[in-house]
């Protein structure tokens, strides 16, 4: 699948937190008000399940895990489902039996891209509740979620109980009928902020767990470039230490940038064309050769002429015998 190894600055995991949270309640029918609350694992099951209908067994999976070995259990078995469905995501079991926000919002975010690509993510016919029937602590789940919250009724039914007839206060105190009226007491507002302030840290923990992984991120990229530029084959090379002005720069100077590309810019005027060691080689070779070719020229033809130098004397040997007779012609 495509987005089996997504990268982090994809666009799925920059879906807010309350976005995650209604499309997983939505889809499975639940009512998660914390992406903490899906650090168990249960719910990374049942959404797999609801992605590929029959793919997991939901009688593996227990929604009332609250120990880490239980957890466990459960990522096991969402493990399974990935490896029968060729899913080469790694699942970071450590980090979201711990319950840290980010950690749990971004393995949701990638579920939710998973889901998304997998038929265009219309899962409308998935029955949540049913296929929960048979997990451990899957009727205790729908049970808290199809109990309809009646706190506010309650509360509201109760102000309308507790305020006062000022009509009848008036007539009860007529005497008093020309003080000032008396400020009505408003509720504090502690109580009422309380779940605002709530969203209000959670939101700020995310931030701050975000920046330093960010801030981890970048700090081990930089160190990695630094053991790099300590190797003694390319410390002394101007580029390397162009990067290492830039590195060790105390303060945010624009200056110490054009003073290191000045210095690249430098080494790029005074280096000269250098041959490869073959084409050095080669090119040493050939008047070798030459010079080689010519030698044995030379003493070809040096050796022609020897040949033919040496037919001739024997040509005029020949003609000197027949000329000056042998003893025998002259006595005849």
């Amino acid at each position: 699948m495509a987005a089996s190894n997504i990268g982090m600055m994809d666009g799925a995991y920059f879906v807010g937190r309350n976005e995650i949270l209604a499309w997983i309640n939505t889809t499975l029918q639940l009512g998660l008000s914390k992406v903490e609350e899906a650090a168990s694992g249960a719910v990374a099951c049942q959404l797999m399940d609801a992605a590929h209908p029959g793919a997991v067994p939901m009688h593996k999976v227990n929604f009332d895990a609250k120990t880490e070995y239980e957890m466990i259990q459960n990522y096991k078995v969402l493990q399974d489902v990935f490896n029968k469905l060729k899913i080469t995501k790694h699942i970071e079991v450590n980090k979201l039996i711990k319950g840290r926000p980010l950690d749990n919002l971004e393995f949701m975010q990638w579920m939710k891209r998973y889901c998304d690509s997998v038929n265009g993510g219309f899962m409308n016919s998935y029955n949540a509740s049913e296929r929960r029937e048979s997990s451990k602590g899957g009727k205790e789940t729908n049970r808290r979620t199809s109990v309809p919250s009646q706190a506010p009724a309650k509360s509201s039914s109760a102000t309308h109980k507790a305020q006062p007839s000022s009509h009848g206060a008036k007539k009860a105190n007529g005497h008093v009928s020309n003080a000032p009226p008396s400020r009505s007491v408003k509720p504090s507002p502690a109580n009422s902020a309380g779940p605002a302030y709530d969203e209000q840290i959670t939101e700020l923990k995310l931030l701050v767990d975000s920046l330093e992984k960010e801030r981890d991120f970048y700090f081990s990229k930089l160190r990695d470039v630094e053991i790099l530029c300590q190797s003694p084959e390319i410390e002394h090379l101007p580029i390397v230490n162009a990067i290492q002005k830039i590195l060790y720069a105390a303060e945010d100077d624009p200056s110490m940038v054009a003073e290191a590309q000045a210095m690249v810019s430098q080494q790029q005027q005074n280096e000269q064309p250098m041959l490869s060691p073959i084409l050095e080689a080669s090119e040493e070779r050939q008047p070798k050769q030459e010079a080689h070719k010519r030698k044995s020229i030379s003493d070809l033809e040096l050796e022609e002429f020897g040949m033919a130098s040496s037919s001739r004397q024997r040509l005029s040997d020949i003609s000197d015998v027949q000329l000056c007779g042998s003893p025998l012609t002259s006595f005849t």
